[in-house]
């Protein structure tokens, strides 16, 4: 059974140390089980520091980006190449904040999420509406779009997996959620776009359609419960290691 997933994204908030003294504190208060698996995704200049903190530890790391090459002179990328070596396990890929602050487009994301399958790494590919394109009532076809030329051309094998996060931008860092049934309609469409492109049996095994969007300890367990939602992308909720701990905790009671 796929088990749920809780990512946390750090952003640019924990320098170095702030991050070594989360990962300090929380893994001793953390205690994996099997319906969830937790994620940290530091900054780049923190991988190596935290993975080494999480070695022979059941949480996985992630980075926050990848290139879209394995190597060569691309000054100030970092490959995924780069990020197996470092013990990644996931990258998140196309967050809106990349979206817009560095004009990366759908073509940009599918390069990279193409390379990520090729080092063995999991992409959590990040889709949503901004909010003028929901009032223009274009949020579906927003999100078909993007996942779509996310997707488009690729083939899973064996071993691969895939996480589509349905972050709506409008909501990012505004501590306003949208509604969880809401976003189960939302992740119905995506997961009906997966399924057109992937064999059915393929997306329910190996794909995970989680939410994103100021998820916290309010609101976690009304997301989990939506059978569509299949875990959470956490940005400011997952910065204090008792808080993070606490929403993951509470997603696991969810049956």
């Amino acid at each position: 059974m796929k088990k749920k997933i809780i990512i946390a994204n750090w952003k640019m908030k924990l320098m170095s140390a702030e991050s070594a003294g989360f990962v300090e504190e929380f893994v001793k208060i953390y205690k994996s089980n099997k319906k969830m698996e937790a994620v940290l995704c530091p900054t780049f200049i923190s991988l190596q520091s935290v993975a080494a903190q999480l070695k022979d530890k059941e949480i996985f790391l992630g980075a926050q980006d990848c290139f879209w090459e394995e190597d060569g002179a691309f000054t100030g990328e970092v490959s995924p190449k780069n990020l197996k070596e470092l013990g990644c396990r996931f990258v998140i890929i196309g967050h809106s904040e990349r979206r817009s602050h560095l004009l990366e487009t759908d073509e940009v994301v599918h390069n990279k999420v193409k390379a990520a399958l090729r080092q063995g790494l999991v992409p959590i590919i990040c889709v949503g509406e901004t909010f003028e394109e929901r009032q223009e009532g274009a949020k579906d076809f927003v999100v078909m779009n993007q996942v779509t030329k996310a997707i488009e051309g690729l083939e899973l094998d064996a071993e691969d997996q895939l996480i589509v996060a349905y972050e709506p931008v409008w909501v990012i860092g505004s501590g306003q959620a949208v509604a969880p049934e809401e976003a189960e309609h939302t992740h119905q469409v995506i997961r009906q776009v997966l399924i057109d492109h992937f064999e059915p049996a393929t997306v329910k095994e190996r794909v995970r359609i989680i939410y994103g969007g100021s998820v916290d300890s309010s609101n976690i367990k009304d997301f989990f419960a939506f059978q569509n939602i299949d875990g959470a992308l956490v940005g400011g909720a997952s910065l204090e290691p008792e808080t993070f701990n606490n929403l993951i905790q509470q997603a696991s009671q969810v049956n």
